[in-house]
């Protein structure tokens, strides 16, 4: 007589839209590596000087609301214009690293332009507060975040469930 136990994870791959990183640093590379190790398909866009530059990259190819897009460089020139382009567009997750100074500078920017409800799809700062400060730790508060969003959680600990 065997027993078996219900395994707590699913064989079932289930789809899920891909992970678009702009810019290739330290962190935009942690995110596409662990995105991958979590099954997700990945887009790493280099920055504004390499064509396509990552605003042309997105409006050749749109976001679906499976996907997410990360910007991991709050300094690059289109940051602004690539958070309205797919904040436009059907994104399913949208976020920007930074400091939650620079956020608030770029949030007032594009609330000028944008409805409140395309700005309540804004993760800016990106990640779960795991305090983490390395590239990886980082990377992968923005990656569990995507995850969580993607199943509609709002990513807390499981214990408070």
């Amino acid at each position: 007589m065997s027993t078996s136990r219900e395994q707590p994870w699913s064989d079932a791959a289930p789809e899920h839209g891909q992970v678009v990183v702009v810019s290739d640093n330290p962190i935009g590379r942690a995110v596409v590596t662990i995105a991958g190790v979590a099954g997700r398909r990945t887009t790493l866009l280099a920055d504004e000087h390499v064509e396509p530059t990552p605003l042309q990259w997105l409006a050749d190819h749109p976001l679906t609301a499976a996907d997410a897009l990360v910007l991991c460089d709050h300094d690059a020139p289109e940051a602004a214009a690539l958070l309205r382009a797919a904040l436009a567009g059907e994104a399913g997750y949208v976020a920007m690293m930074g400091s939650r100074r620079r956020a608030e500078h770029v949030f007032a920017e594009l609330e000028r332009e944008m409805s409140a409800e395309q700005l309540a799809r804004l993760h800016v700062p990106a990640g779960l507060d795991t305090g983490g400060k390395a590239p990886g730790e980082i990377a992968l508060s923005v990656v569990a975040e995507i995850v969580a969003v993607s199943y509609g959680r709002a990513g807390g600990p499981m214990k408070s469930r």
